[in-house]
């Protein structure tokens, strides 16, 4: 048995690993706004990404902020719950409506233990998304809003199909962890200078090049690291 996939994990693995590994996996759909792992509860299944977009979210108190995002490039399954710890201190959120192939995180292990290539891909995928998570903590202290703005917008196009994104005022403000009324001051001078194009809970990049400009050296480091990481399994 094999699968059609487009999650670039699975699609590394060599034919008959995939095979075995698809025994396990359901096709799940993913409505935006689920919440797919609870910080600090029991986590009993990850997910391959076939579409969508999914938010890491740490909240500490009322304070709720985007520390990390995994689309088809990952797995969402928090780092610990690889090293066998049972929860994760975040919480994996979709924020744009996908696929995924679900699998259950005993089966998970067991994949890894039987399957050689299987490990060295996961390992990559969360020392890329740690890396992520501790850029963003640069680039939140380091860069404006707009700019912290244009690069999750590109980060967003990154792993969607098409141009056009579903993001809300209020999901950009969790992005950015500010203030929504920031967020739209920093939307309205992107749209202003013809790099997005605003509807009501609808973004589209309508000049990618000059939004990356606008990121100016908050985008790419991270993405340039999952490149490598990935290149060399």
């Amino acid at each position: 048995m094999s699968i059609p996939t487009l999650n670039r994990v699975l699609r590394r693995l060599p034919t008959e690993e995939c095979a075995r590994l698809a025994v396990f996996l359901e096709r799940i759909e993913l409505p935006a706004r689920h919440v797919l792992i609870h910080a600090d509860a029991p986590v009993d299944r990850c997910y391959f990404l076939e579409s969508g977009l999914v938010s890491v979210v740490m909240q500490v108190d009322a304070t709720r902020v985007e520390v990390g995002m995994i689309g088809t490039e990952g797995v969402v399954c928090g780092p610990s719950l690889l090293i066998e710890g049972q929860s994760s201190p975040y919480a994996y959120v979709v924020q744009i409506a996908g696929v995924a192939h679900g699998i259950a995180l005993r089966d998970l292990r067991g994949a890894v233990r039987s399957c050689s290539a299987l490990g060295p891909h996961l390992q990559r995928c969360v020392q890329a998304e740690l890396f992520q998570a501790r850029h963003t903590a640069f680039v939140n202290a380091s860069f404006s809003i707009e700019t912290r703005l244009a690069r999750w917008l590109l980060m967003c196009h990154d792993r969607v199909e098409g141009d056009e994104l579903a993001l809300t005022h209020e999901v950009l403000a969790v992005m950015l962890g500010v203030q929504r009324s920031g967020v739209t001051l920093a939307v309205q001078n992107l749209e202003g200078s013809g790099r997005i194009r605003a509807r009501r809970g609808r973004i589209t990049i309508l000049d990618r090049e000059r939004l990356r400009d606008a990121a100016g050296g908050s985008y790419g480091i991270a993405e340039a690291f999952h490149e490598r990481l990935m290149a060399e399994v």
